[in-house]
């Protein structure tokens, strides 16, 4: 066996060995890529934000952004290494091998004489009689009285020119690369190897399995709790008004457990005070209203003030302790509104469709959320079908600005969107009384917000028609375009504190039975994931169509086209209803806009199933039979238009000629086909303007 030195030698080698694997091609693969990473601003760059600190990248924040942990444990590892490697290097000088001739001081081959007066030489330096050091006496006896016998004994010389050492030939060694108080079980380093293996083996599985099963017992994988989804899940209904989702959002367990202090009490009477006209209040029986709010669980009063103070824009004077909690009520917005979106959109009923009412509920609240816009803002003022909302998202914006703008004829945000560069800036300058540099602000945000289009296919995979029971496929390509050329990008929100994505949901949903379809959440930040996605979809489809090679690589690289100009494909699966003309609506809801949705009308026939299992062509044939027909179809669609916008807003009403222009937009009915409206907001339906 090895000696000590070298067993624990052999160790640390081992131990820097398995750094160095997986570290040094890591940190070579992390500095590539941020050396190669083309920086790109995707956040708003008006003065709002930039006041807001949410992107300055302050010295603080560029620690802070340095300082994650993937991070600091890769730096960690490096400095590990590095007293490895310091300690290894140590560890071989100290072992050197035996050298007689270089520890007399001599030149290999030197004469007995010169061996003798070499020793008497280093004896008058380091002999215990002449030096009284320890280590002197140490290196005599170990180094310098072994080399003078192996020199000058003529066996241990010869062994030693002969087979490089004084003893003869060296036996095989081997060695063990762990340290050398590991090997020896006797005594106390029995105990610490037992220890070890104990503490490695048993306790630190058994404390990670601990510690991940009580975690996943009451979190979810989106970090949000179990005992929130069930709340939610019993809570939301199908006939949930969009201004009633609030009291089912402020109920997550996350927001009931965050305590109430009697020190709160006062800022939130104050705060009470500030936002009473945002609570659905009856004036008329406000001393009633006001005991009944107070009565609530005081988690529940004190988040729905915060949500309304951050509504309202009131939340400048909140107290310190109260500022906590409204950014940790901010911080998990978010995440609870997914998952309650993802609760309106659960299948409830036998045919496994969602719910559509809550679920716009849910995203105009979150629209409102990070816009920090007023609920009430929604609700239809004059000729204004749409609200204030969309307008009050726009930086320096006040409902006086609206009025002011209004007297040029501009109601709605989309007819002040179409305005052409120059005449908004008029607006805005003369009208409105804005700065040059205020305006300014207002182009950059309109130049981030979105506009956004679908184009919805289903169909039957290999077949010509759908017949009833079919698995039907969708297919939808949903595009987003700027006018500054983003495609993905965080949107303007000053009063967010929080950096958000952009998030869009697509429904396809019978708007008059209320009911949902599919569903599926869309994000545009990630390219190179949407390019494998869209081309997996696409090859496979190909693939079971029976498509040549030479087809699956041009549709292949067609929907890789796509997406890189800023389109992503979605696709999903449901099974056809019964025999009918169905007018189904496709609705793209932005999750941090007011007034970039759209929607478009898709029409579906489904056939009755032949016996023989053969399948006609959907397209009606000709003869006075069909034309009969399809007037009936044409009519029973067009009623059914008439209340296809029932379950979409609470906060607005219909306008006569938004009728007409939806009946003068209609298409001619193809199976599966998009009847897309245009991308203004003139032509396109959503429910930021329902």
């Amino acid at each position: 066996m090895a000696n000590s030195d070298e067993n624990s030698s052999l160790f640390l080698i081992f131990i820097l060995t398995m750094l160095a694997l997986p570290l040094v091609p890591y940190t070579i693969l992390r500095l590539f890529r941020s050396v190669t990473e083309k920086k790109k601003t995707i956040h708003c760059r008006c003065s709002e934000c930039a006041r807001s600190g949410k992107y300055r990248k302050s010295i603080y924040k560029r620690i802070s952004n340095f300082s994650t942990c993937t991070n600091l444990t890769v730096l960690l590892l490096w400095v590990v290494m590095f007293i490895l490697i310091y300690y290894i290097k140590l560890l071989s000088r100290e072992s050197q091998p035996f050298e007689p001739f270089s520890i007399l001081g001599l030149e290999p081959g030197a004469s007995e004489t010169e061996i003798k007066k070499s020793y008497r030489r280093l004896s008058v330096l380091y002999h215990p009689d002449k030096n009284p050091d320890p280590e002197a006496h140490k290196y005599f006896v170990e180094f310098i009285a072994k080399a003078y016998q192996a020199l000058t004994d003529p066996i241990s010389r010869e062994n030693y020119e002969k087979y490089g050492h004084p003893d003869g030939r060296q036996g095989f060694q081997m060695g063990i690369a762990l340290p050398q108080f590991l090997l020896n079980i006797d005594g106390a380093s029995g105990g610490i190897l037992l220890l070890g293996i104990v503490g490695i083996c048993i306790l630190l599985p058994l404390m990670i399995a601990v510690i991940y099963l009580s975690r996943s017992s009451k979190y979810t994988g989106n970090y949000v709790m179990h005992h929130t989804l069930y709340t939610y899940f019993n809570c939301i209904k199908p006939s949930l008004a969009p201004n009633k989702v609030m009291e089912v959002f402020i109920k997550a367990q996350e927001y009931m457990e965050m305590p109430v202090l009697r020190t709160d009490e006062e800022p939130l009477q104050k705060l009470f005070v500030a936002v009473r006209s945002e609570l659905n209040l009856d004036m008329k029986n406000i001393r009633t209203e006001q005991a009944k709010f107070w009565k609530q669980h005081p988690p529940l009063v004190k988040m729905e003030l915060l949500i309304q103070a951050h509504l309202t824009r009131e939340s400048l004077d909140l107290p310190p302790a109260l500022l906590k909690d409204y950014k940790h009520m901010l911080e998990l917005a978010p995440r609870l509104l997914e998952e309650l979106m993802k609760m309106a959109v659960l299948p409830r009923n036998a045919h496994g469709h969602g719910w559509l009412r809550p679920a716009i509920g849910v995203i105009e609240l979150s629209q409102n959320i990070i816009q920090a816009v007023p609920l009430s803002a929604r609700k239809a003022v004059g000729a204004n079908s749409e609200g204030s909302a969309a307008f009050l998202q726009l930086p320096h914006f006040m409902e006086s600005t609206i009025k002011k703008i209004s007297r040029k004829k501009i109601r709605t945000f989309q007819e002040f969107r179409e305005l052409s560069a120059s005449d908004r800036a008029e607006v805005l300058t003369q009208i409105a009384g804005f700065s040059p540099a205020e305006a300014q602000d207002v182009e950059l945000v309109l130049e981030m917000i979105p506009t956004v289009t679908v184009e919805v296919t289903c169909e039957t995979e290999g077949e010509e028609g759908i017949q009833e029971g079919d698995v039907v496929t969708m297919y939808a390509w949903v595009s987003v375009r700027r006018a500054n050329g983003l495609t993905g990008a965080h949107p303007h929100a000053p009063y967010f504190p929080f950096q958000k994505e952009e998030n869009f949901w697509l429904l396809l949903a019978d708007s008059n039975a209320n009911s949902v379809w599919l569903s599926q959440k869309v994000s545009f930040m990630d390219e190179a994931t949407a390019i494998t996605a869209a081309s997996k979809a696409i090859q496979e489809t190909k693939e079971a169509l029976g498509a040549t090679v030479k087809e699956i690589n041009l549709a292949v690289r067609e929907a890789i086209e796509k997406v890189k100009s800023g389109s992503r494909l979605i696709m999903g699966k449901f099974q056809a209803p019964g025999e009918g003309t169905y007018a189904l609506t496709s609705y793209c809801l932005c999750d941090a806009w007011i007034g970039c949705d759209t929607r478009s009308n898709v029409k579906l026939k489904v056939m009755k199933r032949s016996r023989a299992g053969t399948r006609s062509s959907y397209a009606l044939e000709e003869g006075p039979a069909a034309a009969v027909a399809e007037e009936g179809i044409e009519e029973e669609e067009e009623e059914e238009e008439e209340d296809l916008d029932d379950y979409e807003s609470e906060y607005s009403e219909d306008e006569e000629e938004e009728e007409k222009n939806n009946k003068k937009g209609k298409g001619k009915a193809v199976n599966g086909s998009v009847n897309r409206k245009g991308v203004t907001q003139s032509e396109s339906e959503g429910s930021g303007e329902d």
